[in-house]
């Protein structure tokens, strides 16, 4: 059904900064920066990050669509508007990945998302003109490889099977929604509890898979004392904990699976669209799409590293904001206004 090719990535290996000592300059501010874009917060941590490659269209899947993907493609989405591209990224916002490492992107601006499956040569969309989807904003993926999309536009979550099938819509009463702005998503594998940053209530949701309330985090009208929040916007779990990224209180919060407060982590401001994952080790990596840059921190929330800087050459960024780290310790940054997604391989701290 899916046409293949051959892939080739451009692979650009990033220097481990503290070795290097000739490629590293120091700014006005004192802080160590080198020539490929990263700034060292703490000299003494070298950066684990590598730069693996860069994709935004279907033409980095495959050489082409064949007639028969074309129509797979018409299946899903509807069929194309003549004056615009579906194959090719527009605004990317979120990223996730499966476990057939298929990466999923949302892009808001063409209403669509879209699907690269790298190790099968294969792509396509879901959603598109006359579809469910309006924005779809936030995604993630249950254990059995179904995909939640938050539609902020739709005030719902929208849940399709792994092959882009409809399946249902949470959060949803008739025509009244339990949301008024979804942004934030993810799931907890071992329960498949689903949490959502509803931002304009200054709350976060838990949900059961049919979608029945289990418990709300945060107050009506928004707080600043411990467990409330204003504007929270994105979601990471690891292990037993639930981390949200509270933008209007420029922190973030850690809470245990059921919404107990368990501490917090003061940060600079965090723009609009920050992004935010936790790698392998529970480093926190959160994206800045004012100055460009990826900030990492440690799990106790001290400052490790900022990567990158404006741009559009190899691990640049022209205002990034989803983030997401597979199974595998890749970093997936979603480099909005150069319309691509970029991959990093993170490495291990000595």
């Amino acid at each position: 059904m899916f046409s293949r090719g051959i892939i080739s990535p451009y692979v650009s290996l990033l220097p481990v900064v503290c070795l290097l000592v000739s490629s590293l300059w120091v700014t006005e501010s004192g802080v160590e920066q080198s020539k490929f874009g990263l700034l060292q917060v703490n000299s003494t941590v070298p950066t684990p990050l590598k730069f693996i490659r860069s994709f935004s269209s279907a033409d980095d899947v495959t050489k082409e669509l064949y007639p028969v993907l074309d129509r797979s493609l018409d299946i899903i989405a509807g069929p194309a508007d003549p004056h615009s591209s579906i194959d090719k990224l527009q605004a990317p916002y979120a990223v996730t990945t499966d476990s057939k490492h298929r990466v999923i992107v949302t892009d808001p601006k063409a209403g669509i998302v879209h699907i690269f499956d790298f190790e099968h040569s294969r792509y396509a969309t879901m959603g598109g003109r006359g579809s469910r989807l309006r924005s779809p904003t936030g995604v993630a993926v249950d254990s059995d490889d179904n995909i939640y999309l938050s539609d902020p536009a739709a005030d719902g979550i929208l849940v399709y099977s792994p092959g882009g099938r409809f399946l249902h819509s949470l959060g949803k009463m008739g025509d009244e929604s339990y949301f008024q702005g979804p942004v934030g998503i993810a799931v907890h594998t071992p329960t498949g509890h689903i949490y959502v940053c509803d931002s304009r209530r200054h709350m976060v949701l838990q949900l059961d898979r049919k979608g029945h309330i289990l418990g709300h985090f945060g107050k009506r009208w928004g707080g600043k004392g411990p467990g409330d929040f204003r504007y929270p916007s994105q979601l990471a779990i690891a292990g037993d904990e639930l981390f949200v990224l509270d933008r209007g209180n420029s922190r973030l919060q850690i809470l245990d699976l059921n919404g107990h407060f368990r501490r917090e982590i003061s940060l600079p401001e965090v723009s609009f669209d920050a992004g935010l994952a936790l790698d392998h080790s529970k480093n926190i990596y959160i994206s800045d799409g004012q100055f460009n840059v990826v900030n990492v921190f440690t799990f106790e929330g001290q400052p490790l590293f900022k990567y990158g800087h404006a741009g559009a050459k190899p691990g640049e960024f022209d205002a990034p904001s989803g983030l997401w780290i597979d199974s595998a310790n890749k970093l997936y940054v979603t480099d909005t206004k150069n319309r691509r997604i970029q991959l990093f391989q993170i490495g291990t701290q000595p």
